[in-house]
């Protein structure tokens, strides 16, 4: 999956601006879609992130938008990085791919963040909420992604593509998931008409804070992103909460919250509420339901790409896609009251 660093630098150097080669490539062992590759060279660090090769589900790894979404948001007050070139022509390195400036900041892994004082780990958690809100107060029109979306029921519209996407590449059964899907058929959340810019995989791990200050200074990961609803976003992140702890769980769940200085569920949802104005989340129970049932169909793609050979770390997407069956079952559990 590494390119080729001669071909490449050649053709960055008459299209990045200041760019000069040789190029030396550290791939990053985060991610599991689109292999990103830190790249060092005598003018400096950048960063790419291409699409991996081998046959892709449709619509898919769509790097085009990820560079479209964080380009429009320069300057907008949603912390992204600089995007330098986009380059479509799969004939270049194999595949479609962009490059972005190089951030020197720090990746949170675990929500528990072992190490932090509770006073630091509130305020990581303020400032990731603080983001989340400034994101989906972001007018598209404005930044000119007023087309970056379909019309209807953002929720209705996921939940057809994923369940798609999860036949597509399901690697056995799952009643917990066929469950999910058929209760999900008939309580999808309602479409109220609120529409913003989506991030689709808002969490944690994929921010990255200033190196000394417990302040956001990139969104990364946009592949998911799109127009839709923004309490989607909210529901999906607070997964975390229900989810077991540790690097693949990357949960929440059994934690003394208070003694870590995390904030609750409800806490933190209240705190997102209040920056955007609103009473509160009609409804909510579903749209977690909608995030578990997405996430584990999210998960089984990234299992299934392990298993043909063309995952960005097949040890770890294969670890990640262990965790479909938990996953279905604590959206069974949501579903069930829980």
């Amino acid at each position: 999956m590494t390119p080729d660093a001669d071909r490449l630098a050649a053709y960055l150097e008459g299209t990045v601006p200041g760019f000069a080669g040789p190029i030396a490539f550290h791939k990053f062992d985060t991610g599991q879609s689109n292999p990103t590759f830190l790249m060092e060279t005598p003018s400096g660090r950048y960063v790419l992130r291409r699409k991996p090769p081998g046959e892709l589900l449709k619509s898919a790894h769509a790097v085009d938008r990820e560079f479209r979404v964080q380009a429009a948001l320069a300057g907008s007050g949603v912390p992204v990085p600089e995007m330098l070139h986009l380059c479509e022509d799969e004939g270049v390195i194999g595949s479609v791919f962009y490059v972005m400036a190089y951030l020197e900041g720090r990746n949170f892994n675990d929500p528990s963040l072992p190490g932090h004082a509770p006073e630091e780990r509130g305020a990581i958690f303020d400032d990731m909420n603080w983001v989340l809100a400034a994101l989906h107060s972001v007018d598209p029109e404005a930044v000119g992604l007023g087309d970056f979306g379909k019309p209807g029921n953002y929720f209705a519209r996921q939940f057809d593509r994923w369940t798609k996407q999860y036949r597509a590449s399901q690697t056995g059964p799952s009643a917990d998931m066929d469950r999910l899907i058929g209760w999900l058929t008939e309580n999808l959340p309602e479409d109220d008409g609120r529409v913003s810019l989506v991030h689709g995989d808002y969490r944690l791990d994929n921010l990255m804070y200033a190196p000394d200050a417990a302040r956001v200074i990139a969104v990364l990961d946009w592949e998911l992103s799109t127009l839709g609803h923004p309490f989607a976003d909210l529901a999906y992140q607070c997964m975390a909460w229900r989810m077991e702890p540790g690097d693949v769980g990357r949960g929440l769940a059994g934690l003394d919250r208070t003694a870590l200085g995390i904030p609750t569920e409800e806490e933190y949802v209240a705190r997102y509420c209040a920056r955007m104005g609103i009473d509160g989340i009609p409804g909510f129970r579903a749209m977690l339901a909608w995030s578990f049932f997405r996430f584990a169909a999210i998960l089984e793609g990234v299992k299934r790409r392990a298993l043909d050979g063309n995952a960005s770390n097949p040890e770890k997407g294969l670890a990640m896609g262990a965790l479909v069956p938990a996953y279905a079952r604590l959206g069974v559990e949501v579903i069930e009251g829980g």
